[in-house]
């Protein structure tokens, strides 16, 4: 007889203020998260047009220290960290030696001997020993993931609602710049970042003020249209967004070109991990695309549908749902390139039937300047 035993999900330091809201909990990434609280869609529908509050506690800090410490994100990201300035940000990538996702990321140049990278939550551990093993240089790594409850404030009022909380004057705070200061009367790096394709702020700070700091721009934000916001509605704003999410658009499997995140990809930098294999790929050109599809028959596409085109099967979608805000069937999926072009003609498997759908340009939402 044996006896099988399950690691209990591991709680964010908002675990106990997120069931006390009436959070409805699942486990994601090892953690215990609220999905949603007031539903879905009123809670994608308040970011587009007011703002919500999520807590991304369960994301993975890195911390790069040391004299060598670009030339070490430098070997182990894609993009050139060499021209952020001090207290700026970009999205970047590990990849493999094949030229494939270990994951993607976000590097902050906080000074020339330290950056901070945020990562995915699953991949938390994966990342920073992918990163530790290419560590020749003079410079530490540290997995400083327990160290932060981190924030997404995210909306067209979410500066106006965080500006009276802090003494840091946000309006020259571009986007993807940060800076440090007190939020709430307490410590934070404050950045001018998200996952939603709003305007928003990323907040981080030690996970004892967490209850301190949620339960202050909550009530902050109330007369703004603030809500509480879950996964559920983080993964609709994304995709609506056309932004990729691991393990679906972005993989081991999937290189950049393919995924349309060339732009993130700086071969002229020098040496890093997967650019011989991306340079061969180059070379021989894609083979696959990933696309964006509106439904143009009733049906949802859903991750993993078939996608057929002149009756045949080319590709599954990697992301599909409702768009709350769009009021549209949307997905995206890798198809052949020579079927990849705008306007081409689909159709998603559904419950066995072909359900017709056609390639539109990305991404499907684009917030008002």
């Amino acid at each position: 007889m044996t006896t099988e035993t399950t690691t209990a999900p591991r709680k964010t330091a908002l675990n106990a203020a997120h069931r006390a809201l009436g959070g409805k909990m699942v486990s994601f990434a090892g953690f215990d998260m609220p999905v949603e609280y007031s539903g879905i869609i009123p809670e994608h529908r308040a970011v587009r047009t007011a703002a919500g509050l999520f807590d991304v506690s369960h994301m993975g800090e890195i911390e790069i220290r040391g004299p060598q410490a670009l030339a070490l994100v430098q070997q182990a990201t894609c993009n050139d960290a060499a021209k952020l300035a001090l207290g700026q940000a970009h999205y970047s990538a590990l990849l493999t030696d094949r030229g494939t996702f270990v994951d993607d990321l976000l590097v902050h140049k906080v000074s020339d001997t330290h950056y901070f990278l945020c990562v995915n939550a699953s991949n938390r551990e994966k990342d920073f020993e992918h990163i530790r093993r290419q560590n020749r240089f003079d410079a530490e790594a540290k997995n400083t993931s327990d160290d932060y409850t981190q924030l997404a404030l995210q909306g067209p009022r979410a500066a106006a609602i965080l500006q009276p909380l802090t003494p840091v004057d946000l309006s020259p705070l571009r986007n993807y710049r940060f800076t440090f200061g007190k939020a709430c009367g307490v410590d934070c790096l404050l950045a001018r970042t998200g996952y939603t394709g709003e305007d928003g702020f990323e907040v981080y700070f030690d996970p004892a003020e967490s209850e301190k700091v949620w339960n202050a721009l909550l009530e902050a934000g109330k007369k703004e249209g603030l809500v509480p916001c879950g996964l559920g509605a983080r993964n609709t704003l994304r995709l609506e967004a056309s932004m990729a999410l691991y393990g679906h658009e972005i993989d081991d499997t999937t290189n950049l070109w393919e995924a349309g995140l060339d732009w993130i990809c700086k071969l002229d930098k020098g040496e890093f991990t997967g650019r011989a294999a991306l340079l061969a790929a180059q070379q021989r050109g894609l083979t696959r695309k990933l696309i964006g599809f509106e439904m143009r028959a009733r049906g949802i596409a859903r991750d993993a549908y078939p996608v057929f085109a002149d009756g045949r099967e080319v590709g599954r979608v990697t992301s599909g749902s409702p768009a709350p805000f769009l009021q549209k069937n949307i997905g995206l999926a890798y198809v052949p390139v020579e079927m990849s072009a705008v306007g081409t003609r689909l159709a998603i498997g559904i419950r066995g039937q072909p359900v017709a759908a056609e390639i539109v340009p990305t991404p499907f939402y684009k917030r008002p300047r």
